[in-house]
């Protein structure tokens, strides 16, 4: 069961724009993060939660979408996230990047996959305008921006293929392909 919840708890990048991401959702999410193991126990994260139409669209003014996909540009209006979750740092209890990002941002995306919601990972942003837009003092260091709706598009996973690509791509139908290593190549060793 809870295999399934990783497997969901995939990068989306297309949503359906109508159907709205609650304040209480983006609570329990930021609440996982919260929860979540905090190297020396510090807790440098906060978190900004958005689900008004005008900020997410301000918002997504300032993200860059999906690298490896040259002809994508970001999701169309009506395909686009109902809700951010802004992941700081406060640099008044720590100033240097640690796990505690990462372990956070998988608790929120597997809190989300269990809601039933998708999201996408954006490392890519305008930090400064970002920043403006969301009047952070230099207390504050947006570092992930978490985007979130309800899922549109169908994401597979497959083996690698034989030349080691790991580039995702979509095919014909808009089917977002993600090349994943085999269980095999990432074990070293059993011993």
């Amino acid at each position: 069961m809870f295999k399934d919840i990783v497997k969901r708890s995939r990068s989306y990048r297309r949503f359906y724009g109508d159907k709205e991401i609650t304040m209480e959702q983006l609570r329990e999410l930021a609440d996982l993060g919260r929860l979540s193991p905090s190297g020396a126990n510090r807790q440098p994260l906060k978190y900004i939660l958005i689900n008004s139409r005008e900020m997410n669209e301000k918002v997504y003014e300032n993200l860059g979408w999906a690298g490896y996909l040259k002809d994508f540009n970001g999701p169309e209006v009506m395909e686009r996230p109902t809700g951010y979750i802004i992941m700081l740092r406060d640099n008044s209890i720590n100033k240097a990047l640690t796990m505690d990002e990462g372990i956070a941002a998988q608790s929120i995306f597997l809190g989300a996959a269990e809601m039933g919601l998708g999201g996408c990972y954006i490392g890519s942003f305008k930090r400064e305008q970002l920043k403006a837009l969301l009047n952070l003092n230099d207390d504050f260091e947006i570092v992930l921006v978490i985007a979130l709706g309800y899922p549109k598009e169908e994401v597979v996973m497959e083996a690698i293929n034989d030349n080691g690509d790991i580039k995702y791509w979509r095919d014909e139908n808009q089917v977002h392909h993600v090349p994943k290593r085999t269980l095999e190549q990432v074990i070293v060793k059993e011993i």
